[in-house]
């Protein structure tokens, strides 16, 4: 893991699904503040959890 995203802060939208929601995966992995929006509310829930 590098240092180049870590503590930066990263706004996703479309978040809840596909393209959106890998990419909050891997942001927050690499140490970035993720915020996330999305229409699904259940579905951004569930990825704000994990």
């Amino acid at each position: 893991m590098s240092d180049l995203l870590n503590g930066k802060s990263v706004l996703i939208t479309g978040a809840s699904s596909g393209i959106g929601a890998a990419a909050a995966r891997v942001f927050a992995q690499e140490g970035a503040r993720v915020v996330l929006a999305a229409r699904r509310e259940d579905r951004l829930a569930a990825l704000a959890e994990e």
